[in-house]
C-alpha cells in the first residue's frame, strides 16, 4: 500500500517544526551512527535528511536493513536542528524528520555507479542503465529545464497569434541532403514511408492554406553520422510566416531567445542580434558560425606580403590564396617549445601546412620566416594584424576558401588554450546572405546549401541563367557561442522561378512533379510570400544547461552509433514480420 505523500523531498524547513508529514523516495545515503541511523531520502525535488532513534526499537531495527536506491515511505515529525548540524549546502538542511513510520515499497540491487553527479563512469554503462542515470540531480535538472523551456517557447508563440499544427510523422522520402530512416508499408506492397528530417514542405502548404503563422515542437530524424551534438532522432522548434520578410523572423527570435535566458536563466540578452553576412563571417572568423565570446577577428595580410619576396607568401597570393593573421593578446613571451606544440596542433587539427608566427618584445619585431622579410614589412604586417607590445601574432598562406577555414579552426584552438573565451557570455549573431548553391567536385553539380525551396535574393535573381554559383539566399542562420542553433530562409512562392531552381539543381521536370508536384500545384492556387525557421532544441537546452553533450538534455538518446544500449534498439525481427512487409533481407546483411 502506498502512503499519499504530505511534502516533496525538497520544501520542508524550519517553518514545518513540529509537523507531522509523509515522505515518499528514494534513499540516497545511509549513515549508521549506532543509537542512530541517518537517511538522505531522494526524489527530483531535493533531499530530506531523515533519523531513525533506537529508543523505536522496531524501527530502528528495520533501518539497519535499508540500502541505498531501496524505495520507501516514510511518517514523521520534522525537528530543527542544531546549529553545529546544519548542512547550508541543502535547501532542506535546517530540519530532519525523525521516523515514527516505515513503508518499504521496494528493494533494490547494488547499482552499477553510484546515483551522484561527480561520477566518472563509462558513458555506455550509464546509457545501457539510463533510468538509473536520469535518477541524477544534474541530469534531472537538465530534462526539468527541457520541461520548462517548452512552457514558454508554447506561451510565447500562443501570444503572438500562431497556430500550433502538427504535421505527419510518414511522409514521402525526397532524398536530396541527410539520409531518410524509410517506413516499408504492409498494405502497400514495395512502398515506402520516410520519417521527415524535417516538416519542410508540410509548413509551406499550411502558407497556401492560409495559416499565416504556425509553430510545432516537433520530432524529427536524420540517418547520418553523429557526433556529441547530433543525434538520429531530435527536436526541433518549427516556425513559419506569411507575409513577412527577414527582419520579422530575426525581431520575433530575439525576443524568444531573450525571454528564454531571462525566464530560466536570469540572464539579460541585448538585442537586436549583430548580423553578419556569409562572407564576413568566413573572412573575419574563419567560420559561418562564428564564437563572439572573444574578439580576434581575422586580418588579410595577402597585398603587404604580395611583394614581400618571401617564396610562400607570394606563390599563394599569386594563385590567388590569401595569407592571413589572427593576433593573440599578451602571448609575445611565449617560448619555442610552447609554439612548437601549437605549430603541431595547426597542423593536425586544422589541416594547414604550417604555422608562421611573430612576436613583438621590448618594441621588437621577431618573426619565424624573419631572415626573408624586410623590416618594414614585418612592421606593416604587425600594424595590418593589430598587433601591439606583448602580442603574438599567428599567420596561415593556402587557397581559397581553405585558409579562412584553418584559420578559423586555429582561431578556436587559441581561444580555448590561451583562455580567451569569456564562458560567462551569451554572444548571438544572424549569419546572413548565404551562396544559394554549392559546386560537388565529385558529382559535378549543384546542390543547395539550404533546401532548395530557399528564395533567391531579387537582385541576383538575372545571374540563375549564367552564374548561379554567384547567386546569394535569403537565407539565414541563428547562432550562438560558435553552435548554429537554428536555420532557415525566406522561400519561394512562385512556380516557374521554383522550377527554375530545380533545374540547376539537376531536377528536371518529370523528376520535380514526382518528387514535389504536390508543392507545386499547391503554388498554383495563389501562394503567399512567406519564410521561417526552424530552432534546434536539443542543442538550445544543451547550451542553456552548460551540458557537454546532447545526450545529457534528452531523457533516452541513442549513442554514436545510433543505438539505444538500455533496450537493445536497432534489433532484428522475425521473419513472419518481414513478409508481411514485403521484405526479403540480403545475404551479407549480419543478423
Amino acid at each position: 500500500m502506498s502512503w499519499l505523500r504530505t511534502h516533496t523531498c525538497g520544501e520542508l524547513d524550519v517553518k514545518n517544526k513540529g509537523e507531522e508529514v509523509v515522505l515518499n523516495g528514494w534513499i540516497s545515503t545511509r549513515r549508521d551512527l549506532g543509537g542512530l541511523i541517518f537517511i538522505d531520502l531522494r526524489d527530483r525535488y531535493g533531499i530530506t535528511q531523515i533519523v531513525f532513534d533506537e529508543s523505536n526499537k522496531t524501527l530502528h531495527e528495520q533501518a539497519e536493513y535499508l540500502r541505498p536506491e531501496f524505495v520507501i515511505g516514510v511518517e514523521g515529525r520534522v525537528l530543527e536542528r542544531t546549529k553545529a548540524t546544519v548542512n547550508p549546502d541543502m535547501n532542506t538542511g535546517e530540519i530532519e524528520v525523525e521516523v515514527t513510520g516505515l513503508n518499504v515499497y521496494s528493494k533494490a540491487q547494488t547499482p552499477p555507479f553510484e546515483i551522484k553527479d561527480d561520477i566518472t563512469t563509462n558513458e555506455e554503462v550509464r546509457l545501457r542503465y539510463r533510468y538509473l542515470d536520469l535518477r541524477r540531480p544534474a541530469i534531472q535538472n537538465n530534462l526539468l529545464l527541457r520541461s520548462r523551456v517548452y512552457h514558454t517557447i508554447r506561451n510565447f508563440y500562443h501570444g503572438r497569434q500562431f497556430a500550433e499544427v502538427e504535421t505527419p510523422f510518414l511522409m514521402r522520402s525526397t532524398p536530396e541532403g541527410a539520409r531518410d530512416y524509410l517506413v516499408p508499408s504492409r498494405v502497400n506492397a514495395g512502398r515506402f514511408f520516410a520519417l521527415p528530417q524535417s516538416p519542410q514542405t508540410y509548413k509551406q502548404l499550411l502558407m497556401v492554406s492560409g495559416f499565416d503563422r504556425y509553430f510545432q515542437i516537433v520530432k524529427c530524424f536524420r540517418d547520418e553520422d553523429l557526433r556529441s551534438d547530433r543525434q538520429p532522432e531530435f527536436t526541433q522548434v518549427d516556425v513559419e510566416m506569411s507575409f513577412i520578410n527577414e527582419d520579422v523572423i530575426y525581431d520575433t527570435h530575439e525576443q524568444l531567445m531573450a525571454e528564454l535566458w531571462k525566464t530560466h536563466l536570469g540572464t539579460d540578452v541585448t538585442i537586436p542580434f549583430p548580423r553578419l553576412t556569409y562572407h564576413e563571417a568566413i573572412t573575419t572568423y574563419g567560420s559561418d558560425k562564428p564564437d563572439l565570446r572573444f574578439e580576434v577577428p581575422i586580418s588579410d595580410l595577402s597585398e603587404i606580403v604580395a611583394g614581400s619576396g618571401f617564396k610562400i607568401f607570394q606563390s599563394t597570393v599569386e594563385k590567388g590564396g590569401r595569407v592571413v593573421a589572427i593576433t593573440i593578446p599578451g602571448q609575445g613571451s611565449l617560448g619555442r617549445g610552447a609554439l612548437d606544440r601549437l605549430t603541431e596542433k595547426a597542423k593536425s587539427q586544422t589541416g594547414a601546412g604550417g604555422m608562421i608566427f611573430m612576436k613583438i618584445t621590448d618594441g621588437e619585431i621577431t618573426c619565424s620566416v624573419g631572415k626573408f622579410l624586410e623590416e618594414e614589412t614585418m612592421r606593416q604586417m604587425a600594424e595590418k594584424a593589430g598587433a601591439g607590445e606583448g602580442d603574438l601574432v599567428l599567420i596561415l598562406a593556402g587557397p581559397v576558401p581553405d585558409v579562412y577555414q584553418q584559420m578559423g579552426s586555429l582561431r578556436l584552438i587559441a581561444g580555448s588554450d590561451f583562455q580567451l573565451i569569456d564562458t560567462s557570455k551569451a554572444k548571438f549573431l544572424w549569419v546572413t546572405d548565404f551562396p544559394l548553391f554549392e559546386w560537388s567536385r565529385e558529382d559535378l553539380r549543384y546542390y543547395s546549401l539550404h533546401h532548395p525551396f530557399t528564395s533567391p535574393r531579387p537582385e541576383d535573381l538575372h545571374l540563375l541563367d549564367h552564374s548561379p554559383e554567384k547567386v546569394n539566399a535569403r537565407a539565414y542562420d541563428l547562432v550562438l557561442n560558435g553552435n548554429e542553433i537554428g536555420g532557415g530562409s525566406m522561400r519561394i512562392h512562385d512556380t516557374e522561378l521554383q522550377q527554375k531552381v530545380f533545374g540547376i539543381l539537376g531536377i528536371d521536370e518529370e523528376e520535380a512533379e514526382n518528387k514535389f508536384g504536390f508543392l507545386l500545384n499547391a503554388f498554383r492556387f495563389g501562394a503567399p510570400p512567406h519564410g521561417g525557421i526552424a530552432l534546434g532544441l536539443d542543442r538550445i537546452i544543451m547550451l542553456m544547461a552548460g551540458a557537454q553533450s546532447l545526450r545529457d538534455v534528452i531523457a533516452f538518446p541513442k549513442n554514436q552509433k545510433a543505438q539505444s544500449l538500455m533496450d537493445n534498439s536497432p534489433d532484428v525481427v522475425d521473419e513472419h514480420q518481414l513478409k508481411e512487409l514485403h521484405i526479403a533481407l540480403r545475404k551479407t546483411v549480419v543478423q
